[in-house]
């Protein structure tokens, strides 16, 4: 192999002749990594069979011997003139492009990249393939471009920069379209955050200034005389509803009149976000000559470049397939579904253990520390099943195969977001929309495995359950999941620079020749942390994920936006260091937008919508004490003017139950509690119900009216409201269209479009020689 060797590369840009010049200086483009592997042995037989396909199909390998075996690729220009001959009548930015040298640093890596990942020593045993059987340990292209490195290391990749303009340019000639854009998206989705941020923030200060003043909370906490029903079965005592005096306080300020107008303007905000960032995608992309550039047409270029005998691989459909594909879909969302009824459980046995504890503490606030601890196991959850459903949509994507890499990777971001998006809200559209309401009611509960009774909402709502769940959740995803993204690489990296060199003592009074430059290059780069296909697809779930809790449930949690604004000021920088400093250099793609994420974030919008008109509608007590407000309170039935019109909503909002009537599993205590010196014969509980037969009563049937009544009317009002948004916002900017239909136009005439300049001034476009 080494005889084929025309040049060795110093490494640092400059060139050593060990046999006669080649025409172009040679640039080592990738790093193949492997163990020493026995002679004759099959995988030593492989990767020697690998490493000469890659030399038939031209390429120049060096060979480069340390406690591992480092193979440095490069590519003929062949392979470039080529790509530019079959791309150059595509709108792709390649139409002026003659020679290699116009060939970007970031173009070469990915042509030579998807070269490599398509060489098959035999059918289907790709170099993915070669290197989970431990034939190759890595494959990676080089940090090179030193200078643009350092200058993104100093402007971008640091801390103190938080605040700072991101620079796109540079980041798009270092890694990428793809990259570029994911940054340019963060950057746009956290400046837009700011403005829903300072919303929230004033929503969550209102119900702050009127944390004491709401007549519901006065109304609990004066209440030392309304004896509640039992919390569980097992000698669980008789409370004062005035025992939760705090927590209905805390409830008022993320449930209050406030809540209703921020809901509505969130739903706003996430359209006008989208239409503003597809503008803001439209300028970037004209501006990078990618407008129009097609991923297909790139695609089939790359496979002709590999294999000039490629067979085009046609569109196919199987009814069958998708049927069976569909059926594992609904099952795995089955599973994730039961996890959260797992996760229900807990809390109902945690209820009842809570509420028996010998530390009064505890035993009062049972109920929250049950909800607490579920959130943190909830978290648990998250990151197990995290792991599981990558294989379980990796697993399902190998059953569609699917025509291309591009229509693979969509078809895995929406079977994994699915399946994601069951495995954080799952247990919150639990608490959202079913705690307290599925439960039964005194003397007819209902109970898992007919032993443990569900939970019941507070007096004041399950608004606070759902606030303290999302709370938790997003402050450990927040925190201890980004200390672990950073500190995890940094460690590792800091670990393996430690690890003591044998022959660096050798070098240290000797020259430095071609061979030694490289290899002190290549090993820094092996040192660094291994990137791979999903390393990008796992920052963008990260964002949709936090996308979903900052629109979906807000309602509930107006800190939200806040906190991911806060947040994401980090993420970036965190990402921009692990892209630069701690990671090897991820293989560049090209790209014109967003891709399926796109997508992605215009159906959240939607759920966003929906989610919040019914935690509004069935989670909030705002219809329940608007009905109360204009129907029976003593505003309207004794037309008083002179107190507050929630006067007495409490009592009207609790039904009555005769202790005689519990079920035989019900065990009260022995010994009454302190404030009460006779028997108690009656509890109340939450519900409308007659006390006599304990059906529903006319005022339930009035509530679910107009909870319905108004969810329906939200839910159209917000709709229309996005339609409008989204038609009013156009897509693309007026001068970016009159930028390409002027180009089309002089295109078509036969004059150079830099020969003309565009001014565009307000409702006129002049058009005057350029220079």
């Amino acid at each position: 192999m080494q005889d084929k060797i025309e040049l060795r590369e110093n490494c640092s840009g400059k060139s050593e002749e060990t046999k006669p010049l080649v025409p172009n200086q040679m640039k080592w483009d990738f790093i193949l990594v492997c163990d020493k592997h026995e002679s004759n042995s099959e995988k030593d037989a492989k990767r020697k069979e690998f490493l000469d396909k890659l030399e038939n199909k031209g390429f120049t390998i060096e060979e480069i011997k340390d406690k591992k075996l480092f193979y440095g690729v490069h590519a003929p220009s062949e392979i470039f003139q080529k790509y530019q001959r079959l791309l150059k009548n595509s709108d792709s930015g390649l139409q002026n492009y003659h020679t290699e040298e116009n060939v970007t640093i970031t173009t070469r890596i990915r042509i030579i990249n998807f070269i490599l990942q398509n060489t098959q020593i035999s059918p289907e045993e790709t170099l993915q393939k070669l290197i989970k059987a431990k034939v190759f340990e890595a494959a990676f292209p080089l940090h090179k471009q030193e200078e643009l490195r350092q200058k993104l290391k100093e402007n971008w990749a640091r801390w103190r920069k938080i605040l700072k303009k991101q620079p796109i340019e540079e980041i798009r000639s270092y890694f990428g379209e793809k990259v570029a854009l994911y940054f340019a998206w963060l950057g746009w989705y956290t400046r837009i955050l700011f403005p829903a941020a300072v919303l929230g923030l004033l929503v969550f200060l209102y119900g702050i200034f009127h944390f004491d003043s709401s007549q519901v909370s006065k109304e609990i906490c004066e209440a030392n005389t309304t004896i509640m029903c039992p919390l569980c079965d097992q000698k669980c005592p008789f409370w004062q509803l005035s025992d939760t005096c705090t927590y209905a306080k805390v409830t008022h300020l993320f449930d209050n009149e406030g809540t209703i107008l921020f809901a509505v303007l969130m739903a706003l905000w996430a359209t006008v976000f989208l239409e503003l960032w597809k503008r803001k995608r439209a300028e970037v992309v004209s501006g990078w000559e990618l407008y129009g550039w097609d991923e297909d047409e790139e695609e089939l270029a790359l496979q002709l470049i590999n294999n000039p005998e490629h067979t085009l691989k046609l569109y196919q459909h199987s009814y069958i397939r998708s049927t069976i594909l569909l059926l594992l879909v609904l099952l795995m969302i089955t599973v994730l579904i039961g996890l959260a009824h797992a996760l229900v459980i807990y809390r109902v046995v945690a209820t009842v253990v809570f509420t028996q504890s010998d530390f009064e503490f505890i035993r009062e606030r049972a109920s929250t520390m049950a909800v607490m601890t579920g959130a943190v196991l909830h978290y648990i959850t998250i990151i197990i099943m995290t792991k599981v459903n990558r294989r379980v949509a990796l697993f399902l994507c190998e059953l569609e195969k699917p025509r291309t890499f591009s229509e693979r990777e969509n078809i895995f971001t929406v079977k994994i977001f699915t399946f994601q998006f069951f495995t954080y809200f799952s247990s919150l559209i639990y608490i959202a929309f079913f705690l307290g309401r599925i439960n039964g009611r005194p003397g007819n509960y209902v109970r898992v495995a007919g032993k443990w009774r569900l939970e019941e909402c507070h007096p004041s709502g399950c608004i606070t359950d759902l606030f303290i769940q999302m709370a938790i959740i997003m402050t450990l995803k927040q925190t201890l999941s980004n200390f672990v993204e950073y500190l995890t690489p940094w460690l590792r990296l800091r670990f393996r620079k430690s690890l003591p060199n044998p022959k660096d003592k050798d070098m240290v009074h000797m020259e430095k020749g071609p061979e030694d430059s490289c290899k002190e290059q290549w090993l820094k780069n092996y040192q660094l942390n291994e990137v791979n296909v999903f390393s990008l697809f796992d920052e963008f779930l990260e964002m949709m994920i936090q996308y979903s809790f900052t629109t979906i449930f807000v309602a509930a949690f107006p800190l939200a936006p806040l906190m991911a604004f806060i947040n994401n000021l980090f993420e970036i920088r965190l990402d921009a260091i692990k892209m630069v400093q701690l990671q090897r250099r991820i293989v560049p793609r090209k790209a014109n937008d967003i891709g399926i994420w796109l997508q992605v974030l215009e159906a959240i919008g939607i759920l966003a919508v929906i989610g919040n008109g019914l935690v509004i509608a069935i989670t909030s007590d705002f219809i329940p004490m608007q009905v109360y407000k204009y129907t029976y309170s003593p505003c309207m039935l004794q037309n008083r003017t002179d107190i507050n019109c929630l006067t007495g909503y409490i009592n009207n909002s609790l039904s009555v139950f005769r202790v005689q009537d519990f079920e035989w599993q019900m065990k009260l205590p022995e010994k009454l509690p302190d404030f009460m010196r006779s028997e108690i014969t009656e509890c109340r509980y939450r519900d409308y119900r007659n006390s006599d037969d304990y059906n529903y009563s006319v005022q339930f049937w009035h509530v679910f009216a107009a909870r319905l009544a108004f969810l329906i009317l939200f839910e159209h009002v917000a709709l229309c409201i996005k339609l409008i948004a989204a038609w009013y916002v156009p897509d693309v900017p007026q001068s970016v269209k009159n930028k390409h239909l002027q180009k089309k136009h002089e295109n078509l005439r036969g004059v150079p479009s830099d020969t003309i300049r565009v001014i565009e001034l307000p409702g006129l476009f002049l058009y005057l020689p350029g220079k």
